[in-house]
């Protein structure tokens, strides 16, 4: 969202719709390779005219695209920051009204007692079986786990 508003202000109001729909079919990609494609359209699209917002793109294509390398159950939980942002919403909205919470201890022990109930509304994880697997370092490509060739016996 952070990265779409960011290269969103970088052209005129005009341009924002069509650009908008180009950085979706980016990250609504079905694969990396269609997504690489996207993001070319996107430069040839927009590059002449537009050489910044371009360049919010492709200079950040790697990390922009990193999910997916992961199960494509976890894509979803990927693409965005909203968990977090709803977190820290929840922990702003509380100590704006406090007006601080005096001491640093104090601070901590209400942000980890808000938390700790916010959490209660938290959206649970598409396959939390393949987390272990992408803990352990499993590869995946296109969303698909990637079986180890078996070592051959001389």
């Amino acid at each position: 969202m952070h990265k779409t508003a960011n290269v969103l202000d970088s052209l005129p109001k005009s341009a924002q719709p069509a650009a908008k729909k180009a950085l979706q079919d980016i990250y609504n990609a079905e694969d990396r390779e269609h997504a690489a494609e996207a993001v070319a359209m996107f430069a040839r699209q927009y590059g002449a005219k537009f050489p910044k917002a371009v360049r919010k793109v492709t200079d950040d294509e790697a990390e922009l695209l990193a999910f997916y390398d992961f199960p494509a159950e976890h894509w979803i939980h990927l693409r965005t920051t909203n968990p977090i942002e709803s977190t820290f919403a929840t922990v702003r909205l509380r100590t704006k009204v406090t007006k601080g919470a005096g001491s640093r201890g104090a601070a901590l022990a209400m942000v980890f007692k808000l938390v700790e109930s916010a959490q209660t509304r938290w959206r649970a994880v598409n396959a939390p079986h393949l987390v272990a697997l992408v803990r352990a370092g499993a590869r995946f490509e296109r969303g698909h786990l990637v079986e180890r060739p078996e070592p051959v016996a001389a």
